[in-house]
C-alpha cells in the first residue's frame, strides 16, 4: 500500500510518499480501507515536531480517517465488515489501509459524504463541545469567531448557527471572508484592520458580543477580549498565529467575563465516554441538515506535504481533505 512517511522533523516537503506492507487487524479490530483523511493545523505541527508532543520518528501522519472496513481481527464485530465508518487516530491517516480498534469506528450517515466524515470528528466535537459545555451559548447570544475560514473556524460557524446563535466571522482576506459568509456567518470583518472593532455595531447594532471562538491567539486575542459584553465567554480554542498571547486580566475582572480553555482531546482522555453524546448530536444533526460539514475542497495523497504547508502558512480555505482512489 501507499503511504505518506514523516522520518525527520521539519517541513512538510520532507514527507516522503511510499510502498508500505498492509496492516493486519489484531484482536478487537478493523482494517479500514482509507477513501479520504481530513488534515489539521496539529498534524503540521506533528510533521514540524513543534507540537507540545513529539510523535516517535518514523510515523504516518494524519488523525481523521473515513473509509471502509474489509478486515476484521477476534472480537471485532462482525456488523462493521463492509460498513463505511469514520475514525481518529493518533498517527496513520495518510495510508492505504490502517489498523484501529473497532470501538474507536463510528459509522457513517448515509446522506453524509466520506470527505465530510474525513474532516468531522475533531472540529465539531470540539465547536460543540466549547459552545455547549465551556461557554453554555444560549439561541439568540452573538459569537466572534476568529479565523473563521479554518476547518476550525468553519465548524464553529456551522454549530453556532444550528445553536441559533449570531455569528460574526473574523478573517484576513475578502477570499475568507467571502467563504465564512457562504458557510453561514451573518457578517464577516477585517480582523487585520486594527480598527475592526468600530465594524461591529453598523453591522449587528451592538458593540460588543457575547462570546468569543479563539483558536487563532496572538495579537488577535486581546482586542476579541475587548469586544466581548460584561458576563462574555472568551473561548481558547487554539494559537494558529504561532505565538501565545498574555492577556491583562485586569480586562476579565473589569467586563466579569470568562476566559475558558476548550481542550476537547483533553476532555475526552479523562472522560471518554462523554464523547459519546457530542458525536449522537452532531450525527443526527448531519441527518437532519442542521449543519452542512462537507468540505471546501479535497487534493490526491501526492498533494498532502503542499496542503499541510498551507496550513502551516494559514493559507487554507477550510477543512483540506486528502482523497485516496480514483
Amino acid at each position: 500500500m501507499r503511504a505518506i512517511r514523516c522520518v525527520t522533523y521539519g517541513a512538510p516537503s520532507n514527507l516522503a510518499l511510499e510502498e508500505m506492507d498492509e496492516p493486519a487487524p489484531g484482536d478487537g479490530e478493523v482494517v479500514i480501507e482509507t477513501e479520504a483523511a481530513g488534515l489539521g493545523y496539529v498534524d503540521a505541527l506533528f510533521v514540524a515536531g513543534t507540537y507540545q508532543v513529539k510523535l516517535p520518528l518514523p510515523f504516518i501522519p494524519g488523525s481523521e480517517i473515513a473509509g471502509k472496513v474489509v478486515a476484521l481481527g477476534a472480537g471485532a464485530p462482525d456488523a462493521l465488515m463492509g460498513r463505511r465508518v469514520m475514525a481518529l487516530t493518533p498517527r496513520g491517516a495518510l495510508a492505504e489501509k490502517i489498523a484501529l480498534p473497532a470501538a474507536s469506528c463510528i459509522p457513517v450517515p448515509a446522506n453524509m459524504s466520506v470527505e465530510a466524515a474525513a474532516g468531522f470528528i475533531v472540529s465539531y466535537c470540539t465547536a460543540l463541545y466549547g459552545f455547549e459545555t465551556c461557554g453554555a451559548l444560549r439561541a439568540g447570544e452573538t459569537v466572534l469567531v476568529l479565523g473563521a475560514a479554518g476547518g476550525v473556524g468553519m465548524a464553529a460557524i456551522d454549530v453556532a448557527k444550528a445553536m441559533g446563535a449570531t455569528v460574526v466571522a473574523a478573517a484576513s482576506t475578502a477570499e475568507k471572508r467571502a467563504a465564512a459568509i457562504a458557510r453561514g456567518a451573518d457578517f464577516a470583518i477585517d480582523y487585520t484592520d486594527p480598527n475592526w472593532r468600530k465594524e461591529l455595531e453598523p453591522l449587528t447594532g451592538r458593540r460588543d458580543v457575547d462570546m468569543v471562538y479563539d483558536p487563532v491567539g496572538g495579537d488577535f486575542s486581546e482586542m476579541a477580549l475587548r469586544s466581548l459584553a460584561p458576563g462574555g465567554r472568551h473561548l481558547v480554542v487554539g494559537f494558529a498565529a504561532g505565538t501565545i498571547p498574555k492577556i491583562p486580566l485586569n480586562l476579565a475582572l473589569l467586563k466579569r467575563c470568562a476566559i475558558v480553555g476548550v481542550d476537547w482531546g483533553g476532555y475526552i482522555r479523562a472522560n471518554p465516554a462523554d464523547n459519546m453524546p457530542l458525536l449522537k448530536t452532531l450525527t443526527k444533526w448531519v441527518v437532519d441538515g442542521r449543519i452542512n460539514p462537507e468540505p471546501m475542497a479535497s487534493f490526491p495523497l501526492a498533494d498532502a506535504p503542499a496542503v499541510l504547508q498551507n496550513l502551516l502558512d494559514r493559507k487554507s480555505v477550510g477543512k483540506p481533505v486528502i482523497r485516496f482512489g480514483g
